[in-house]
């Protein structure tokens, strides 16, 4: 992303506030871009916990992506609905538009997973303009627009889960576990096979961590991964003792505590793009923007 470009932000998920998205939006004008909001963004649909309807939410998802004045897509905010939009979507017209950027997290998982998967595409777990903070805290602007420049990235945790010493390296892939659990069994069923797998989640208990890791346990998702990355697991509980049972006998570099998901700073991570964990630094790092891989 480059000052003069045109961004777009969608609403795939749950209805934004309109005064934080409003504040959001003019964070990105600070950079120098153009930001068109989509036409359904603002919606909310008669549940109460959709932006608009499910027609709505992915002709708007669908129009940002594949208009050539767009270069980067921005979710407003995560909560849920996005995976309701995976078969509404005309995956070979977006092939057709050519790689650009989708940014979200959270909820945002299902179009990271299926983007990945339909489109060979890298996206980036990252802030959203309808969620605070987004330009607020220091950190977490800082590493977005470094990662939308395509500058080198690097997260650090706060340690190590497993054992042994070195480097070992990878495409990201994953996001929020229940999504990614919940795509089990679906056309989009998760497999990460040669990736280093990253984790997060908000307001599950241990023994709901402990649910989804064996379903995708038992679904063979990570047969053949090369190591995970975890994030933050804001309101959680005391969900190491989990984590370390279910992921350590892989025997895989287990790195914990990247400040990445939900929390006070959310640092970007490219999904889908070459990556490495360091186990003497304790970090995930990497360098990619799809404006390369389009060169």
């Amino acid at each position: 992303m480059r000052p003069g470009d045109t961004v777009a932000v969608v609403s795939p998920s749950g209805p934004p506030d309109p005064i934080l998205l409003q504040r959001g939006v003019a964070a990105l004008e600070r950079l120098g871009v153009k930001v068109v909001v989509g036409q359904y963004a603002l919606d909310r649909q008669e549940l109460g916990y959709l932006a608009g309807s499910d027609g709505a939410r992915a002709a708007d998802l669908q129009a940002a992506w594949c208009d050539p004045a767009v270069s980067t897509v921005f979710c407003a905010r995560g909560g849920y609905g996005a995976a309701r939009l995976l078969p509404l979507l005309d995956w070979a017209a977006m092939r057709a538009a050519g790689p650009k950027t989708l940014v979200g997290y959270s909820d945002v998982t299902a179009l990271h997973h299926a983007f990945l998967t339909e489109l060979g595409v890298s996206t980036l777990h990252g802030p959203m303009p309808g969620v605070v903070p987004f330009d607020e805290e220091p950190a977490t602007w800082a590493s977005l627009t470094a990662a939308l420049e395509g500058r080198a990235w690097s997260v650090t945790g706060s340690g190590m889960l497993s054992q042994g010493a070195g480097q070992v390296s990878g495409v990201v892939a994953g996001g929020n576990l229940s999504l990614l659990a919940s795509l089990c069994g679906t056309r989009w069923s998760p497999r990460f096979t040669g990736n280093i797998v990253f984790l997060e989640d908000v307001g599950e208990e241990p023994y709901r961590v402990d649910r989804m890791l064996t379903q995708l346990l038992l679904a063979g998702a990570f047969d053949g991964v090369r190591g995970f990355a975890l994030g933050t697991w804001e309101e959680c509980g005391d969900v190491y003792p989990v984590l370390r049972e279910r992921l350590l006998p892989l025997g895989v570099p287990v790195l914990a505590g990247l400040p990445a998901g939900h929390g006070g700073r959310t640092l970007s991570i490219w999904l889908g793009a070459l990556g490495a964990i360091d186990t003497e630094s304790c970090s995930l790092a990497g360098r990619f923007s799809n404006v390369d891989a389009a060169r």
